[in-house]
């Protein structure tokens, strides 16, 4: 949309200048009359870069006539700092002219100035970084109008990083707004957005007067995207600060998008309302290019209407400004409007005529930007290639400055490289030495930790055992005791023979919590059922340490089974999930909760250890393997929150028998 094009180049004008010009109290003959007065040679070069900086936004003659005057003076005088300023106004007046060949040749010229005297002239480094960075965003500015938005954004970035270094918050403020532009013109709207938004803080934040520009740059983004309440939300506040910093030219063009977007709104009477006040307001500076683009928003907008004799007086006047203007762009959509109006008025003659004329200018169109395109790609090339012979140049200067140090300091440098590598190597071997003694003795004691509180477990498990015999031969008599004590001998001497190893095949363990269960149920009468199952996936060698479940499924049976006073089922499962070993002993009793409660009440008459020692075991499993080892109990409750029993479940690392 040409509307869209004109705003980005009225906002390039703007951030061309070190200094909004109307924020200077001092104008052109003023500073004329100082320079008249001046004898001051670096003074004189000073005002003449000032006098062509004003000059940028209104007459581009006498910009570059002072630009040359202070560039033979800057060199006369060997100001380099002044000589790259006027250098870089050089540049400017060569875009608002046309000639970005040689645009691009005076900001090279510039870069290369700048750049070299940052490297010897600290004192000035803010202002020479500030004009540097002025340079890459006109390059930038080049090669986004000769849409090269590759390296116009490759330029502006460079730009943005030099000003976010000297804080120069009103100028990286424009040039996040031409990176949005090139952004936008590549249709990566979301990108653009971003960096609009970005201008658009820094703007507020430091009073710039060119924030209503970004305010509608960012509305026809949301325009485009048909974010219609947010674009006009956006339109609102752009209005506001142009009618705070006159800008007869941006509000002009507001006007026209507001028309565009109370057209998608189907408000017909603020659209054209807003054209309307567009026209006025372009009349104010004769401005025939936005005139020629509202004409050409009320042709369509009629034509849309079926009102053939408004579009055409609409189109008309819109082909008539861009043929005096020779926009090509703006003639072609004309005619072939004008065409179309004359189609619908069955006039196939002036219809065809129009036609004709929108051929010959899409033609002339197609022509233009073919050439434009060639000069381009010569310009690129050209301006590549001297790149490239300043680039060898000075990798030549600064290759040859750097050989004359590096020769003294090399010989240095590498004995002092070589004594630290060797001095570096013996601490590595000696410290890797150490820490892989440290690691063995760490994992020696953790084994010794986890052996001393499975041995602390056995006596433990014998006096409960000896208890339960107690308890039965009172309860059932001499031949059921024996039974038990059967049973018992061969369980004790499994646990002596498992008390020897940390570690014992889950098979062995299996077998010795079944000789554990059938002792509990000949003590308990079979109040209870038992089952004990593992995975296929479980294979043979696998370890567990021993007698490590049996703590668990002896609160399952005491605290949970007992106390509910009918039969009950426990079962233990060992299964393997993600690289685990997982044991699961589930029991339908009464609940962890309700057993706490239980012994709460109770009077304790010793103290159970072996649910802290088995915590403690997990530990020290975790210390020797450097893998997790966790427990976890919870109650089992159905879809009424009644408690049907308890479920406690290990995850161990994986462990083998040696």
């Amino acid at each position: 949309m040409m509307v869209m094009k004109k705003l980005c180049l009225s906002f390039f004008l703007l951030c061309w200048s070190f200094a909004v010009v109307f924020a200077q109290d001092r104008t052109a003959d003023s500073l004329k009359n100082v320079l008249n007065q001046t004898k001051n040679d670096i003074e004189k070069v000073q005002l003449l870069n000032e006098i062509a900086d004003y000059y940028k936004s209104n007459n581009p003659i006498l910009m570059e006539d002072y630009a040359s005057k202070a560039l033979s003076l800057a060199k006369k005088i060997n100001y380099k700092a002044e000589e790259a300023t006027a250098l870089l106004h050089l540049g400017i007046a060569k875009i608002i002219s046309g000639d970005y060949p040689k645009a691009l040749d005076f900001f090279s010229q510039a870069k290369v100035v700048y750049e070299n005297e940052l490297g010897v002239n600290s004192k000035d480094n803010r202002k020479l970084k500030n004009g540097l960075a002025r340079v890459y965003g006109s390059m930038g500015v080049v090669f986004s109008e000769q849409s090269n938005y590759a390296k116009a954004l490759q330029h502006h970035l460079k730009a943005v990083t030099l000003y976010e270094e000297t804080k120069e918050e009103e100028k990286l403020a424009r040039v996040y707004n031409n990176i949005g532009i090139v952004y936008r013109a590549q249709n990566e709207d979301f990108k653009a957005l971003d960096y609009f938004s970005k201008a658009q803080k820094l703007q507020e934040k430091v009073g710039d007067p060119t924030v209503g520009i970004t305010l509608t740059n960012i509305g026809n983004l949301h325009l485009k995207q048909h974010n219609l309440k947010e674009a006009e939300d956006y339109y609102t506040k752009a209005k506001f600060y142009f009618e705070k910093f006159p800008n007869p030219r941006g509000l002009g063009e507001l006007y026209n998008n507001l028309g565009l977007l109370h057209k998608k709104n189907a408000n017909s009477s603020k659209a054209l309302e807003s054209w309307n006040l567009a026209l006025q307001t372009f009349d104010i500076i004769d401005d025939k290019f936005g005139k020629s683009d509202t004409y050409l928003f009320m042709g369509e907008y009629f034509y849309e209407q079926n009102m053939w004799s408004e579009a055409l007086i609409h189109a008309q006047k819109a082909a008539e400004l861009s043929k005096q203007l020779k926009v090509l762009e703006g003639t072609a959509l004309a005619e072939k409007l004008l065409s179309s109006i004359y189609e619908k008025r069955n006039q196939p003659n002036e219809a065809f005529k129009h036609f004709k004329l929108y051929k010959t200018a899409q033609d002339s169109l197609i022509n233009h930007e073919n050439i434009r395109k060639s000069v381009q790609a010569e310009m690129n090339y050209e301006f590549e290639k001297k790149e490239a012979i300043k680039k060898k140049e000075q990798e030549k200067k600064a290759l040859l400055l750097a050989e004359k140090s590096k020769r003294q300091t090399l010989q240095t440098i590498f004995t002092a490289l070589f004594v630290l590598l060797l001095l570096g190597i013996a601490f590595l071997i000696y410290n890797r030495i150490q820490l892989k003694k440290n690691l063995t003795l760490q994992k020696e004691l953790a084994e010794y930790e986890q052996k001393a509180l499975h041995l602390q477990m056995n006596p433990h498990f014998v006096f409960n055992c000896l208890g339960s015999i107690s308890s039965f031969i009172v309860q059932n008599g001499t031949d059921s005791a024996i039974k038990y004590l059967s049973k018992f001998s061969k369980l004790m001497r499994l646990t002596l023979e498992y008390s020897k190893e940390s570690l014992i095949p889950i098979d062995k363990e299996m077998e010795s919590l079944q000789n554990y269960l059938e002792l509990e149920q000949l003590r308990f009468n079979n109040v209870f059922e038992f089952k004990l199952s593992k995975s296929n996936e479980i294979e043979d060698d696998m370890a567990i340490p021993p007698l490590l479940l049996q703590p668990f499924v002896e609160n399952a049976i005491i605290h949970g089974l007992i106390p509910k006073k009918e039969n009950g089922t426990i079962s233990v499962d060992f299964s393997i999930e993600k690289n685990n070993l997982v044991c699961t002993i589930l029991d339908n009793g009464i609940g962890f909760e309700k057993s706490k409660e239980i012994k709460e009440n109770l009077v304790a008459i010793h103290k159970s250890m072996a649910l802290d020692i088995t915590k403690k075991r997990l530990e020290m499993m975790e210390a020797s393997t450097a893998q997790k080892a966790k427990v976890e109990i919870k109650e089992i409750k159905n879809e009424l929150g009644v408690i049907q029993g308890t479920k406690v479940v290990l995850n161990l690392p994986i462990q083998y028998i040696k």
